[in-house]
C-alpha cells in the first residue's frame, strides 16, 4: 500500500479529476511523435480536400476516364481486313517489309531466306502451313510456338505483319546458295 501511495505522490499531476466508486483515472498524454503523426494526417486531408474536391484537380476514375477516352480518338481510322489481305507490290511496302525480316526473321530463316538448322526455307515451292498470303500473314500473326516460330501480332502492326508476308512472298523462286531442302507440301 505504502508502494502505491508514494506512485500516486509522484505522479499527482497526472492524476484527473474523476473519480468513479473510489477510482482515479490518471491523464497519461499520447507519445509526442504519436500526436505528430496525428496532426500530419489532419493537414494531409485538408489538401487533399482542397485539391481534388474544391479546386478540381482529377480523381483516379476521371483520369481513366480521359485516357481511354484520349486512346479510343488514336484508334486507326480504317478497319484492317485479314479476311480480303492482298499482295503488297508498292517498292515502299516491299522495302518496309524486308527492313522488319532483316531485323526480326533473318536468325531463324536466314538472310535471303534460304532457311537454317531453325526455320524453313522461304524460298522454294514446298509450305508447312500452306503458302498463300493468308496463310504467311497468319503464321506471321500467331506464330507456331511448338515449332519456335514467335507470334509477332504484339510487335507489329497489321500492316507491318503484311508488309512481311509480302516480302516473303516475293522470295519464292529466287534459289540461293545453301538453301535448305525443301519441307511440308509443294503449293502451286
Amino acid at each position: 500500500m505504502e508502494k502505491k501511495d508514494k506512485f500516486l505522490e509522484k505522479n499527482e499531476h497526472l492524476i484527473s479529476d474523476h473519480d468513479y466508486d473510489g477510482i482515479r483515472e490518471l491523464n497519461n498524454p499520447m507519445p509526442t511523435w504519436w500526436r505528430y503523426l496525428f496532426y500530419i494526417t489532419i493537414v494531409f486531408a485538408a489538401v487533399y480536400m482542397f485539391r481534388y474536391h474544391v479546386f478540381g484537380d482529377d480523381l483516379q476514375i476521371a483520369e481513366y476516364n480521359k485516357e481511354m477516352a484520349l486512346a479510343e480518338a488514336n484508334k486507326p481510322k480504317t478497319a484492317f481486313d485479314e479476311n480480303a489481305l492482298v499482295l503488297m507490290t508498292a517498292s515502299a511496302d516491299l522495302d518496309n517489309g524486308k527492313a522488319i525480316y532483316d531485323k526480326n526473321c533473318i536468325a531463324c530463316h536466314g538472310s535471303l531466306g534460304e532457311g537454317n538448322a531453325i526455320g524453313p526455307n522461304l524460298t522454294d515451292k514446298y509450305w508447312l502451313n500452306g503458302g498463300s498470303l493468308k496463310d504467311v500473314y497468319q503464321i506471321i500473326k500467331v506464330g507456331k510456338p511448338m515449332k519456335g516460330m514467335l507470334a509477332w501480332q504484339n510487335q507489329l502492326s497489321p500492316e507491318q505483319m503484311l508488309q512481311v508476308a509480302s516480302y516473303i512472298m516475293g522470295l519464292q523462286g529466287t534459289n540461293p546458295p545453301n538453301a535448305k531442302e525443301a519441307q511440308g507440301e509443294l503449293v502451286e
